[in-house]
């Protein structure tokens, strides 16, 4: 079939069972051939095919609302909804969002690329239906990974005691982007193997029926026996215990089981669980076989041989960050390191393999993860949290309450700052200055480069006086040379990488080579630029500020961060509270918007930070009677 002339998922309603299964082959063939080129979230979407093609046959998208936990698992549903023909441009700048996306589509009725949240946006939906009387369907897809996060298990609580009409599809892999840990994966492994719950319970009541009824007596004992029967098949009974009717385990992959599961959950009321179990990369034995996350999300491969293709260069900033951390590990034992389900991503996997028993995955949750960090400082060990920025987000209250209020000494390792391209708005690590910077007691530097990198990383996790993050992008480094020596790095302090009369540039991370090649060009117009690697955040270096405002200096700064509340907002509010009102201070970064998918150079051409802007900028802050023939 061609699936890029697809309009709408209405026709999936004629399809029997073998043109079903033929369209499940179509669509894997289409994202493996379409994400060898763009890449993109390849094995979860080759294993929610079935289901997906199940959801749409039997309800009204989008009437009926498919709630995506996470996103990335919503390819499927993206081609069925007519947006195959844009795959050639998947994550790509102005191209097709890799994630659901409501501008996108009118079947899209949940943005999300974060995970966890959408059993609290679906009870929300449930709760409108119900207020505006209308009679809609609001079915959640949740992978089991998801289900690790607070955030759900709080909805699930409010879920089953309000007893809303609402669907639950959780997504069961065993496998999220890493392999999933914790005590409920442990009650959903033994779900799995209690598959003959259902049928026996059903053979039961069957059998029950045929007894006459001889009073209370043989009823209550009826059921005292099927509540026996549901305890010795499925151990805990999780799900029904919290309020919903459980369906399942499910086999993902065979369209007869969940067609039947699905027209079941439609006719019981209250929140139903169907318990889908599927295989991540189903289909693509590169992607089936996958045991170290891989194949979930990834850019080019070959698609004969599975070969991820992989640019030779410099290590990434994630591997100097591991590396470092394991030469001082090695030296200082009080330090241990935590991630929330992102081992391969941060590289602590690295960590992992020298020290087994100081390396903590607590799943999807990164609220525990840094109140767990805290609790580990309260008696004298050094906890590194390594997480992307986007993902601290959702941690802000205990980085708050719990870790700076306490002014406890754990180290934050912040990965992935600053844009990330293809992954787009909610992944985007652009806030992290702005909601860490204001907080009493914390301490925020940022690497202009891998060596500088290694030292931070010295320097953090040596440090005493209280919480420090450290920031550094995505992506490998320049390939420049790597000091053998460690050395601590003065908080507080900034390194003046050129020296200049006419205006100073203040800089940090990625920008600093773009500040650089404009002073460069500067000069050439007769323009001496002075330009600063200012890799304290805070505290600033208050001494060279001084210095700098004092002399009427111009000072343009520049930060691939949101300027409300970041960086440049910080030397404005210095100016300020000393005095120095007519001190010319102008801000290059990121603007009061969400920044879409596509490379980071577009990106930066989009909102006007690239080198030529940083010219234009200064030539308009320096008078020309001031300017050098």
């Amino acid at each position: 079939m061609d699936l890029t002339k697809i309009q709408d998922p209405d026709f999936i309603k004629k399809y029997n069972k073998e043109q079903l299964e033929a369209l499940a082959v179509d669509i894997r063939a289409f994202l493996v051939e379409k994400l060898s080129v763009t890449g993109g979230h390849l094995g979860p979407n080759l294993g929610v095919v079935e289901l997906t093609l199940a959801l749409h046959k039997e309800f009204n998208s989008p009437k009926d609302k498919f709630i995506w936990d996470v996103g990335h698992q919503a390819y499927v549903h993206k081609i069925l909804t007519g947006r195959a023909n844009r795959f050639d441009e998947l994550r790509q700048f102005k191209g097709l969002c890799g994630f659901p996306k409501r501008s996108e589509s009118e079947h899209d009725v949940w943005e999300t690329g974060h995970s966890s949240t959408s059993l609290s946006a679906a009870m929300g939906m449930a709760v409108a239906r119900d207020i505006k009387g209308t009679d809609e369907k609001i079915i959640a897809i949740i992978g089991d990974g998801a289900l690790t996060g607070g955030m759900a298990l709080e909805a699930l609580n409010h879920i089953g005691h309000e007893q809303k009409d609402l669907i639950v599809i959780l997504n069961d892999n065993e496998m999220s982007i890493a392999p999933n840990v914790g005590a409920l994966h442990n009650v959903l492994g033994r779900l799995r193997t209690a598959g003959k719950y259902q049928n026996a319970k059903h053979e039961l009541e069957q059998l029950l029926k045929k007894i006459p009824a001889f009073g209370g007596k043989i009823a209550s004992t009826a059921e005292r026996l099927k509540d026996s029967l549901k305890y010795l098949f499925v151990s805990g009974m999780f799900f029904e215990e919290m309020g919903f009717t459980y369906l399942g385990p499910v086999d993902g992959h065979n369209l007869d089981d969940l067609l039947e599961n699905i027209k079941y959950a439609k006719k019981t009321k209250g929140p139903v669980i169907i318990h889908v179990l599927t295989k991540k990369g189903k289909g693509y034995a590169p992607a089936e076989n996958d045991a170290l996350g891989t194949w979930h999300g990834l850019g080019p491969y070959k698609i004969e041989s599975g070969e991820v293709v992989k640019n030779p260069g410099p290590p990434s900033y994630s591997a100097v960050f591991a590396n470092t951390l394991v030469k001082v590990a090695k030296e200082d034992d009080k330090i241990v390191a935590i991630t929330a389900a992102m081992p391969g991503g941060t590289r602590l996997d690295i960590f992992a393999k020298e020290f087994p028993n100081r390396m903590f995955d607590v799943g999807i949750a990164e609220q525990h993860a840094t109140t767990m960090a805290g609790g580990l400082a309260t008696q004298g060990l050094k906890p590194v949290f390594a997480v992307y920025s986007t993902f601290l987000q959702r941690a802000y209250d205990q980085v708050v309450h719990d870790i700076c209020r306490q002014n406890l000494n754990v180290f934050f390792a912040i990965d992935r700052a600053g844009l990330v391209g293809a992954d787009g708005e909610t992944h985007q690590g652009v806030f992290d200055i702005s909601f860490l910077r204001h907080i009493p007691n914390m301490t925020i530097l940022s690497a202009k480069d891998e060596n500088e990198l290694q030292h931070m990383v010295y320097t953090a996790a040596k440090y005493q006086n209280g919480p420090i993050a450290v920031r550094y992008p995505r992506g490998n480094g320049y390939g420049i040379k790597m000091d053998e020596q460690l050395k601590e790095i003065p908080i507080g302090k900034w390194e003046v990488l050129r020296e200049g009369k006419d205006l100073a540039i203040l800089t940090f991370g990625t920008t600093v080579p773009m500040a650089q090649e404009a002073a460069d060009l500067l000069a050439k117009d007769g323009i001496s630029v002075k330009v600063i690697n200012a890799r304290s955040i805070k505290p600033l270096d208050e001494e060279m500020l001084l210095e700098l405002v004092s002399k009427n200096c111009p000072i343009l700064t520049i930060e691939e961060a949101a300027l409300q509340g970041g960086f440049g907002s910080a030397v404005i509010e210095f100016c300020h509270d000393n005095s120095y009102h007519s001190a010319v201070v102008e801000r290059m970064g990121i603007p009061d918007q969400f920044i879409e998918h596509g490379s980071v150079s577009k990106l930066l051409e989009e909102i006007g930070v690239t080198t030529k802007d940083v010219v234009a900028n200064v030539q308009k802050m320096i008078p020309r009677k001031q300017q050098r023939a």
